[in-house]
Formats: structure tokens, sequence, C-alpha cells
């Protein structure tokens, strides 16, 4: 009796914690809200852009089928949301060193899975807005519909693709870590090797061949090919699941790899005296 009960406090004050770093990111969003509103403004263009590319190509008598501006903006918002989630991650040991709060978050009584937790749920949450709020304004503009779409199918496919990015971007968190000054940029090299690989904007097999291989690495690979399907083809449930299994088994990896790893670059960052504000 005495320990279920030590056990529901200890639980309840674990989840208090990581709403409250959940709260703390929301935050930092509405103090620099301006800046958000930059790069929210930014990729909703970006979108469009892509979009336009097919539609011009089509007025130019172009053989573009009817579903390749739906495919490149799926592949757009896909990579919005998933790029997010991996950016947010990655770049909060650098929000905390600029922010000045570094030593008192890392040097507090809280577990690391309590912190790393509200961060990642911060990530879903914001880009799952940023994506709703720019989906919104491309129907608006391309009138875009999808009768055939399986939205239930396509949601599962984002939600487990959303799990193995978690671990990527707890993998790339380390290096704002362990490099003060050049650790942030060096997660953008990580960013854009996914974004090259992946099959973003154009199949895999426009890749070249000894380049097609990484993509079978990435878990946007099969989130987009699994979401395409739903949306484009109507794919059922039952025939996505293959590609859900496989987002899990990565995140099933990529998850404790990526809190392994981070938590060697944290043991190592306070031995080095590496937990400090720069700039």
């Amino acid at each position: 009796m005495f320990n279920a009960r030590r056990l529901k406090t200890g639980g309840l004050r674990e989840l208090s914690a990581v709403l409250a770093f959940l709260e703390r990111q929301f935050h930092l969003c509405r103090r620099y809200l301006a800046w958000e509103l930059v790069f929210l403004f930014y990729s909703l263009i970006n979108t469009l852009t892509i979009a336009f590319i097919a539609v011009g190509m089509k007025q130019q008598g172009r053989a573009v089928d009817s579903d390749y501006v739906f495919y490149l903006v799926i592949g757009a918002l896909m990579w919005g949301f998933l790029g997010i989630i991996f950016r947010e991650i990655s770049d909060s040991i650098t929000w905390e060193r600029w922010e000045g709060t570094i030593e008192q978050t890392f040097m507090a009584p809280i577990h690391r899975l309590t912190h790393l937790g509200g961060i990642c749920l911060f990530a879903v949450l914001y880009g799952l807005l940023r994506t709703v709020i720019i989906l919104g304004a491309v129907t608006l503009i391309f009138g875009v519909g999808l009768p055939q779409a399986n939205y239930g199918a396509a949601l599962l496919l984002l939600a487990t693709a959303s799990l193995s990015f978690i671990g990527l971007g707890l993998i790339a968190a380390v290096l704002p870590l362990l490099s003060p000054e050049k650790g942030a940029q060096a997660t953008h090299i990580v960013e854009g090797l996914l974004l090259l690989v992946s099959g973003i904007y154009y199949p895999v097999t426009a890749l070249p061949e000894w380049l097609q291989g990484a993509a079978w690495f990435s878990p946007a690979t099969y989130a987009l090919d699994g979401v395409r399907k739903a949306l484009l083809e109507g794919a059922s449930l039952t025939s996505l699941l293959p590609l859900a299994g496989i987002l899990l088994a990565m995140a099933a990896l990529l998850i404790p790899l990526g809190l392994g790893i981070f938590h060697l670059g944290e043991t190592y960052a306070k031995r080095a005296g590496l937990l400090k504000r720069n700039g």
C-alpha cells in the first residue's frame, strides 16, 4: 500500500514536471513571437512555392499528373512537421545556453527523461499546430481536395514517424551540448542529409544508386511513402501496417539510443565544464 502510494505520488510529480517544461517552451515561443511568425511565414511561402512549381509545369504543357501538386504539398507539409520536431529537440540545448539556464537545468534534481520528455511533447504539439495552420492556408489558395484520402491511416503514420524523429532529435541534441560554438550548426547538416535522401520532393529512385541505400535508414522515407499512399490513393490502414511497424521498430531503437548518447554527452559536458552560457 505504502509503495503503491509512493509510486503514484512520484509519477504525478514527474508528470507535473513534464508539463512544466512544456509550459516553459510555449512561454519561450510567446517571448520570441515575432521570430516564430517569421519562421511560420517562411514555411508557408516555401510550401506554396513548391506547389506552384507543379502548377507552372502544367501551364507550360508538361506531362504532369494532376496529383503531382498534392504530392509536393504533402512532402512539404510532412517535412515541415517532422523537421520542426527534429529542430526543436536538437536546438533545446542551444536555447538553454542562450537563455543562461543550462547550468540550473542540468544540475536540478530532476530526471533527464522528464526534462527531455517535456521538450519532446512540446515539439510534437508545436509542429502539429504549425502544420495545421499551413495546411489551412494552402487549402484556401489551392482548394486542395482529396476525396479518396484516408486521414486516419495518415495520422497513424504521422504519429509513428514522430516517435522516430524524437529519437533522431535526441541524438542530434548532444552536438550543441558537446560543442557550444559549432554544435548547433552541425545539427543542420544532419537535417540536410535527411532532407536529401528521404524523398521529400521526389521519389527515392531519382537519387543516384549509391545514395538510394541511405534512404532506407531515414524514418521520413517510410512516413512519406505511407502518408502519400493514404492521402492520394486512399490506402487502408491494414495495408499500411508494415510501414507503421517499421517506424515503430526504428523508434524503439532510436529513442533509447538517443537517450543513451545524450546521457554520455551530458556526463562528459559536466566533467569538461561545458555547461555555460555562450555569447
